[in-house]
């Protein structure tokens, strides 16, 4: 092809790849030939594909979706460092490589329309089948979110680039807005029940050597419950972040804790029920100021107990993890009467996540007396009018 068409071996593979330089940009395909001479006839009937193509104008032209992707990680990974946790980012990564790479990867960037995501919508939903009941598995409308996100964040960076004129509209079409659905959390009575067994286990462990552990759960829920911080903020949570302090307010003995996360530095002051489970961390582990508080994952040992309680999804269905302590927290401290626009500080989130979430499934915030209002009577006509 007067050296316009290339074979080589990429090392470790066994096929020969083609190559080839057309319409200003670079086009690669295997052949899925171990002969030479066979990938030689294979390759030639590509290039003349591809030429053919051009020549009628449907040859599609500019940046892969992939190339796009690979601009976007460098980018990403180096501005956001020190600014989003570095799990998100390796996520984000996951979910780039494993869903959307080999779905959109080779496909032009002007090709990738509010269409074409839709497709990847329904692909996502009908691709993967349960083995027992043979019916498609659905991801959750959370995962999708992330995963469109990720599509707008590489478009953007493509049009940032000059790749792409504009970024179109990838909103979700028929359901704009998803059903609210309250958080996964502990009613007083079932917190009890959790709470109880939590002690028994750590005062009878099933083998001596998951004591520390049994003991460092039971503390662990008791903080969580009475802190109302995110697991990722109690993850990295050093003693030297904990002051056991008495509360001018009310004169009662509380924990003040200086809290790193999500929304990077706030403050935290805990219930009267979290001091003594700090108190027994200091006496267990002995720390030094810049130790974890919890320096290990309790998740095997607080899902076995919540299937032995058989709490692990509340009536609804929603799965309880160590997110519905704090969801306990903000539904305990609303019914026991506390101010809303406290709690959100308190949690370092907004008034409206608590109205939104929280508060429109609390009983104890609907007013009965403002609820139930009749409007008076008038009074009866005298008789002898």
């Amino acid at each position: 092809m007067g050296g316009r068409l290339r074979l080589y071996k990429r090392p470790n593979s066994r096929f020969w790849q083609c190559y080839t330089y057309l319409a200003g940009r670079q086009w690669r395909e295997t052949t899925k030939e171990e002969s030479l001479a066979r990938a030689k006839d294979v390759a030639e009937d590509w290039y003349l594909g591809l030429k053919g193509k051009h020549h009628a104008g449907i040859l599609k032209e500019g940046k892969t979706f992939r190339e796009a992707a690979q601009q976007f990680q460098r980018e990403y990974q180096v501005i956001t460092q020190g600014q989003r946790n570095p799990k998100y980012v390796e996520t984000q990564d996951i979910r780039l490589r494993v869903h959307l790479l080999p779905y959109f990867g080779d496909m032009v960037l002007s090709e990738i329309t509010a269409g074409t995501v839709q497709e990847y919508r329904v692909h996502r939903a009908t691709s993967r089948l349960d083995k027992k009941t043979g019916k498609p598995l659905l991801p959750s409308r959370s995962t999708i979110h992330q995963e469109i996100v990720i599509i707008r964040q590489v478009l953007k960076t493509a049009n940032r680039h000059g790749w792409l004129p504009y970024v179109p509209d990838l909103s979700p079409p028929y359901k704009t807005s998803g059903k609210i659905v309250h958080r996964a959390w502990f009613s007083p009575e079932e917190y009890r029940h959790l709470y109880e067994a939590t002690r028994r286990r750590a005062k009878n462990p099933l083998t001596k050597r998951w004591r520390w552990q049994s003991e460092q759960l039971h503390d662990y829920v008791l903080f969580m419950a009475n802190t109302g911080l995110r697991p990722d903020e109690a993850a990295r949570l050093e003693y030297r972040d904990v002051t056991v302090a008495k509360d001018v307010g009310t004169g009662q003995t509380i924990l003040e804790i200086e809290v790193r996360g999500k929304r990077g530095v706030g403050h935290c002051k805990s219930t009267t029920g979290a001091v003594r489970p700090f108190e027994r961390l200091v006496e267990r582990n002995n720390p030094q100021p810049t130790d974890r508080l919890f320096p290990k994952n309790h998740r095997e040992l607080f899902n076995a107990i919540l299937d032995e309680l058989q709490l692990k999804t509340d009536r609804d269905g929603n799965r309880r993890t160590a997110y519905s302590l704090r969801h306990t927290y903000i539904c305990l401290r609303l019914t026991e009467g506390a101010d809303i626009y406290q709690i959100a500080k308190n949690c370092r989130t907004s008034v409206e996540m608590i109205e939104k979430y929280y508060a429109t499934h609390i009983k104890n915030t609907l007013d009965a007396a403002a609820i139930n209002v009749r409007r008076p009577k008038p009074p009866k006509p005298d008789k002898d009018d």
